[in-house]
């Protein structure tokens, strides 16, 4: 696939080519230029004179396919709220592909969606980072466990305080959470004796799962809306030298300084959604600035299907009517949120080498009467209006 004459924005340290050309080979950018008229004859041309080209937009934290369009019964398989431990539940396993979101966000020009459990339990299981487009889920994998889900605050004491079991307080949200790590790093550690001295050893899957957290190869991505929360999460994060991500980060802008200090980022939202919980009562479009002011990598989120995912560029543009930067904006819902989940070798930016995915459109992502005009997945067309 040959596209020409577009304006592109890479997400490469803010290149842009005023009028510039990509081409995409097996499904990977191979070139990117200001005139690839050689390849002409040679693949499919979309002439995009007059239009806007950006990287696939991405969704740093939803429960798309899980939490199925006009479905709440049957078509919610969100949160596995029969204990509060649950690290080896695995969001690919109940992510329905034909689920209506997925059409919605390639309309929006999403390309990459980060998908997992909710909120109900203190460890809800494993996010995945999906492309979507596709009909089997197997197919649509970028990588299958790319954090831990660990929620704080009112979610997990609502749902078990109605069952009379804990957690019944944030106290024993982070008692069990710490708890479970402490057996997941007993875990870890005879499972190494048992290999040095070649013992048979019987698996865990909840243990199993809660290891390459503990190794440090991919984050806590910990729910957190108030301040005190956001806080508990960094506490323990550092106790147990865990990677973390701090997602929702409502009264982030109330700590910037300390969130800061700690060298962590954020994935903001959703703040274009109904008030309904104390814990948010301080949402603001003002969040994702105070953050960036102070030097922290933020992405925005919908939390899909809180605020549905083909309002992400609309969640962006509020943000940016707060004073945030177009290049700043565009970074958070692009190379941001793919630097953030561990998938930027292959998603977030135009680069040669990288997935060919990316949205063309007829004006600013962030203006409300622009359009999608093609969205590719890997060097396909998967919507065109």
């Amino acid at each position: 696939m040959l596209i020409k004459n577009g304006k592109i924005f890479t997400c490469e340290e803010g290149k842009i080519y005023e009028k510039g050309d990509i081409l995409i080979k097996d499904g990977k950018i191979s070139k990117i230029g200001e005139d690839l008229s050689q390849y002409i004859g040679e693949e499919e041309v979309i002439d995009a004179k007059g239009l806007l080209i950006f990287p696939g937009f991405i969704e740093a934290h939803c429960h798309l396919g899980l939490h199925e369009e006009g479905n709440n019964g049957a078509g919610n398989g969100t949160n596995e709220a029969s204990e509060p431990i649950t690290p080896q539940m695995r969001a690919i396993d109940g992510i329905n592909p034909f689920d209506g979101g997925f059409q919605s966000a390639r309309e929006a020009g999403v390309t990459t969606a980060v998908i997992g459990p909710g909120s109900a339990n203190v460890i809800g299981g494993q996010f995945a980072a999906v492309k979507t487009s596709g009909i089997c889920i197997d197919d649509m994998i970028i990588k299958e466990s790319v954090a831990i889900k660990v929620a704080f605050g009112e979610n997990p004491k609502r749902v078990y305080s109605g069952k009379n079991k804990m957690p019944n307080t944030r106290m024993a949200i982070a008692a069990l959470l710490r708890e479970t790590l402490t057996e997941a790093v007993n875990y870890k550690n005879r499972k190494i004796d048992a290999e040095i001295e070649d013992k048979d050893f019987s698996k865990n899957l909840k243990y199993e799962a809660l290891l390459p957290l503990i190794n440090r190869e991919i984050p806590m991505k910990a729910h957190a809306h108030r301040a005190d929360d956001i806080l508990t999460a960094i506490r323990i994060a550092k106790e147990f030298n865990l990677k973390l991500t701090l997602d929702h980060c409502t009264e982030g802008h109330l700590i910037s300084d300390y969130i800061k200090r700690e060298n962590l980022d954020a994935i903001v939202g959703p703040t274009l959604s109904f008030n309904g919980k104390a814990e948010t009562l301080n949402k603001t479009f003002k969040t994702p600035k105070a953050l960036i002011d102070k030097g922290i990598k933020v992405a925005i989120t919908t939390d899909h299907p809180v605020v549905t995912i083909d309002n992400l560029p609309l969640c962006a543009a509020m943000a940016m009517k707060e004073g945030i930067t177009f290049n700043e904006v565009l970074e958070a819902i692009t190379i941001n949120p793919a630097e953030i989940i561990g998938i930027d070798e292959r998603v977030g930016s135009l680069k040669e080498g990288k997935d060919g995915d990316l949205v063309i459109l007829n004006g600013s992502p962030f203006e409300i009467a622009t359009k999608t005009i093609y969205t590719i997945i890997n060097g396909e067309v998967v919507y065109k209006d």
